[in-house]
């Protein structure tokens, strides 16, 4: 286990600049996420970490070590790969056991080791089986066997939950969670999946465009975005715009006065969550930040129901509620219906 010091990495391809200046420190034993649209640079940076592609400047330090020009197999790290990459005329044993082998680890310590590490993940019953005989979340857990197994420095995945359908990838992402919180392991991920990102992440790392836009915890990116790209990226998010007031306060252009959770002077725009809404048939006793509007659509979710809301004073909202929020006196509300909309004042954020 190690810390990782990343200090002005970059990298082009051509007039291409996949990276830029990319800083960070990496705490011993964290789960950091690099999270981004496509293109953004995640994966080139992890690649770059990993050893497969060079930078064209910056230094990355594992622990005391500068890994920058060494290969991969020097760097004492575990990867696995977004489809596994498993032998497939290789028994699971002999999958887990490649890398120790390829290190000339003694027969009596790499079967001890193989061994741990198909206990960690709970497959030592199916180790003399093909890849071909297990499941697609089986699979992965030899992949990641297969990287514990060298006692990395590291451990890094590369969008490894990919692959599965949903209901599996929420299991595989809780114990994948839970294995790397036990061992301490260092640990860094690529995902386009906001929602695993944000469950298994001690801190996030958000890109765009080559450049990191914002890191902090799930919660800080998701309620104190940095720029309106991240309040945009990370989760749902109703944007009105207008002028800041006197005050913590701000007009939108349709003439809403609403109170803000902080005061921000020059800010032209603000967000409100669509679950920070709140609906009922009449106004508010306090009558802050509350206002007319007209549902346009109700979109029942199960567990949830999502509405889209024109504003009286214009403009257009979308809310998401359970049902029970919903009912009022068992009538829940349809398109059509003249609602009132109340928001705290902390959850209208300006930008």
């Amino acid at each position: 286990m190690a810390n990782v010091n990343i200090a002005g990495l970059g990298k082009n391809y051509g007039t291409f600049r996949a990276v830029s200046d990319l800083s960070l420190k990496i705490e011993e034993g964290e789960f950091l996420i690099f999270l981004g649209p496509s293109g953004c640079g995640k994966t080139t940076t992890l690649r770059m970490m990993a050893g497969f592609i060079e930078p064209d400047a910056g230094r990355i330090r594992i622990g005391a070590r500068d890994v920058t020009r060494e290969p991969p197999h020097r760097r004492n790290i575990g990867l696995v790969f977004q489809n596994y990459a498993l032998f497939p005329h290789l028994t699971i044993f002999e999958n887990v056991a490649f890398g120790l082998r390829r290190r000339k680890v003694a027969e009596a310590e790499l079967r001890n080791r193989v061994g741990e590490a198909l206990e960690l993940v709970k497959l030592s019953h199916l180790a003399d089986r093909l890849p071909k005989q297990l499941s697609g979340g089986q699979q992965q857990r030899v992949a990641i066997a297969r990287a514990l197994a060298i006692r990395p420095d590291i451990l890094l995945l590369d969008e490894p939950l990919s692959n599965l359908d949903a209901k599996l990838r929420l299991q595989v992402r809780d114990e994948l969670r839970s294995l790397q919180k036990s061992l301490g392991i260092t640990t860094v991920m690529v995902t386009h999946d906001q929602e695993e990102a944000m469950s298994v992440s001690d801190r996030l790392v958000l890109m765009q465009a080559g450049v990191i836009e914002q890191i902090g915890s799930a919660d800080e990116l998701y309620n104190m975005p940095a720029n309106r790209f991240v309040a945009d990226f990370i989760g749902r998010t109703n944007f009105l715009r207008g002028q800041a007031a006197d005050g913590a306060a701000f007009r939108t252009e349709g003439g809403l006065l609403l109170q803000t959770s902080i005061q921000r002077p020059g800010s032209q725009e603000v967000l409100i969550r669509p679950e920070a809404i709140r609906l009922t048939r009449q106004e508010t006793a306090d009558n802050v930040n509350c206002f007319k509007g007209r549902v346009d659509r109700c979109v029942f979710l199960g567990g949830m129901m999502e509405l889209d809301i024109d504003v009286a004073a214009g403009g257009r909202l979308k809310a998401i509620a359970s049902p029970r929020e919903l009912d009022f006196e068992g009538i829940p509300p349809r398109a059509g219906a003249e609602i009132f909309i109340s928001v705290a004042s902390k959850d209208v954020v300006p930008l």
